[in-house]
């Protein structure tokens, strides 16, 4: 795809969410795409491939949330991935400081070079896995924000996340369309943790049949030092 093509779609994507962007920014974009099609060659990063699915399933998917973020805030993205939502939401935002985390070195090697070629600033690229980054003093609840997308149920994500997020700040969950039960079953969990769930958005992307929901906790007190637990114990055993 061209980038006077990329543009128009990405551009009318946003707008209908909106978000108006800059030219640089969705030149940022474009490159993006660029590397993210390239190295995808390589390993094994998304399974969405095409220019039209990764403007609507990877970009504008992630900036369903910016209307959460606040200026200059400090966030996580955990399980980040091939950088999502973490990436889209550093080029609308350039104020916010962001960390992406995850437990796969090639993806972080990837994150910085996407890093370096579209010249963002304050954002960081850690491979390390939740759970002990959880219990880093640098890390533990020192952000305003952490954002997750597709990584985990809720009981599980919730040990995961929660011990990143200040008192009164939040985590974001971006979910797919059927949750309502896994959402009951995280109650206890994310109460455990120190959380409560503030409000979910139900929505569909753009004019698709493509549903979403983004959950969104207030982080009320805070964790207890026993969490999160070590490495697999939250998956093979989730707090009830």
């Amino acid at each position: 795809m061209e980038i006077i093509e990329f543009s128009e779609l990405l551009k009318n994507g946003m707008r209908e969410i909106g978000i108006d962007l800059t030219e640089k920014q969705i030149k940022q974009f474009f490159f993006y795409m660029e590397l993210l099609i390239e190295w995808n060659k390589k390993m094994n990063l998304t399974a969405i491939v095409e220019p039209k699915e990764i403007i609507l399933k990877h970009f504008i998917d992630s900036a369903t949330i910016v209307k959460e973020i606040g200026k200059n805030d400090r966030i996580i993205d955990v399980g980040t991935g091939a950088g999502f939502p973490g990436i889209p939401l550093k080029i609308i935002k350039s104020d916010i400081e962001i960390v992406l985390l995850d437990s796969l070195n090639k993806r972080i090697k990837f994150l910085e070079e996407v890093i370096r070629q579209l010249e963002l600033e304050k954002i960081k690229a850690i491979h390390c896995r939740a759970e002990e980054a959880g219990k880093n003093k640098e890390y533990r609840e020192s952000f305003d924000i952490v954002v997750s997308r597709a990584v985990a149920n809720m009981s599980v994500l919730s040990e995961y996340t929660i011990p990143f997020i200040k008192i009164e700040g939040k985590g974001i969950y971006m979910k797919g369309a059927e949750i309502k039960e896994e959402l009951e079953n995280s109650k206890k969990a994310i109460e455990v943790l120190g959380g409560k769930i503030e409000k979910v958005e139900e929505f569909c992307l753009l004019k698709t049949n493509i549903k979403r929901n983004n959950v969104i906790i207030h982080k009320k007190q805070t964790t207890c030092g026993k969490y999160p637990r070590k490495p697999g114990e939250a998956k093979k055993n989730p707090i009830k």
